[in-house]
C-alpha cells in the first residue's frame, strides 16, 4: 500500500494552487449552505449547480425559511439540475432540522444520517465540511482517486464497499481530515477524471499504484454511458418543466402536449404523481405538490 505521506502533502499543496473559489467551501458558508451544496452535486456538476445554489441561499438561508414553504416551491426552483425527488428531500430534512433541531443543522454524524434523504456520504461531508469532524467522505471522485493511486485500478466498484472505507479512513491525517477529503475530491474532479485523466498535472502521478503499473484497463464489466433523449427521465422533465412554470394548477392537455407518445406520457405522469413530485386535483388538473 501506498504511504499515506506520500499522498498527503503533494495533494494538499495542489489544492492549495488549484482549488476552485466555490461559496460552499467559503469560510462564511452555513452549514445548511453545506448540505444543501452537497445535495445538488450528487450527480450534477459544479457549473450546473451554482446559480441554482445562489438562487437557492437568497430565497432561503435557513432550514426554516424552506421549510415554512410548499414542497413545490423546491421543486420549481430546482430547476433543470435533474433528478428532482432531491428537491423533494431537502424540503423534508429543512422540515426535519426545523421542527426536531431547533432549525440547526446537526453537527453529529449519526444524527445527521436521521435526517429524511441523508445517507453515509451527504452525513460525513457535512459533519466534516461544515463542522470539521473527522470522517472518510467517499465521493465519485474520491473513490476513484484512491481506486488509482492505491489499488492499481482504472475505476472503483460500482457500490462503494467495506474495503474501500476502510481505507478511506486508513488515509485519514490526524489533523486537516476536512481539508484532505475536498483536497482529494477536486482533484478526482480536475485531474484524476473518469474518461482522460490529466496524469502528466497529478501531483501524486510519481506514487500512483496504477500508473507505475502501466494503466491497466478496468477489468469489471462495461461502463455505459446513460441516454437520456427519449427516455422516460425525459419526459417527465418536460411535464415537470410546464409544472415549474405555472403559478397553479395547470389542464391535462397543457401537459398532453410536450410528448407525442401518449403511453409514455401516461406512464411519466404517473410516475411523478407516485413519487409526490405533483398532485392531481379532483377537477383532473395538476399541479405541483402543496403538502
Amino acid at each position: 500500500m501506498v504511504e499515506p505521506n506520500l499522498l498527503h502533502a503533494p495533494i494538499l499543496e495542489w489544492y492549495e494552487d488549484n482549488a476552485r473559489d466555490l461559496p460552499w467551501r467559503a469560510p462564511d458558508a452555513t452549514p445548511w449552505g453545506v448540505l444543501v451544496s452537497e445535495i445538488m452535486l450528487q450527480q450534477t456538476p459544479v457549473v450546473r449547480v451554482l446559480p441554482v445554489w445562489l438562487d437557492w441561499m437568497e430565497r432561503w438561508p435557513k432550514p426554516a425559511s424552506l421549510a415554512a414553504e410548499p414542497p413545490g416551491e423546491a421543486v420549481r426552483h430546482w430547476g433543470r439540475l435533474g433528478y428532482p425527488r432531491r428537491a423533494l428531500r431537502l424540503h423534508a430534512c429543512a422540515k426535519a432540522i426545523t421542527d426536531e433541531h431547533g432549525g440547526e443543522v446537526p453537527s453529529d454524524h449519526a444524527t445527521l444520517l436521521s435526517l429524511p434523504g441523508i445517507g453515509e456520504y451527504t452525513a460525513a461531508a457535512v459533519a466534516s465540511f461544515a463542522y470539521g469532524g473527522r470522517h472518510a467522505v467517499l465521493d465519485t471522485n474520491v473513490r476513484r482517486v484512491f481506486a488509482r493511486a492505491v489499488r492499481a485500478e482504472e475505476y472503483p466498484p460500482t457500490a462503494t464497499s467495506a474495503a474501500e472505507r476502510r481505507l478511506a479512513e486508513s488515509l485519514l491525517p490526524e489533523l486537516g481530515a476536512p481539508r484532505w477529503g475536498v483536497a482529494v475530491m477536486e482533484l478526482g474532479a480536475l485531474v484524476c477524471t473518469a474518461r482522460s485523466p490529466r496524469c502528466a498535472d497529478c501531483p501524486i502521478s510519481g506514487a500512483c499504484a496504477w500508473r507505475l503499473a502501466g494503466k491497466p484497463p478496468h477489468a469489471g464489466p462495461a461502463r455505459k454511458g446513460q441516454t437520456y433523449e427519449g427516455t422516460d427521465r425525459q419526459c417527465r422533465g418536460r411535464l415537470l418543466a410546464v409544472l415549474r412554470a405555472a403559478h397553479g394548477a395547470v389542464p391535462k392537455e397543457a401537459l398532453d402536449v410536450v410528448w407525442d407518445d401518449a403511453a409514455q406520457r401516461e406512464r411519466a405522469l404517473d410516475g411523478l404523481v407516485a413519487d409526490g413530485l405533483a398532485e392531481v386535483l379532483d377537477d383532473g388538473t395538476y399541479r405541483l405538490p402543496h403538502a
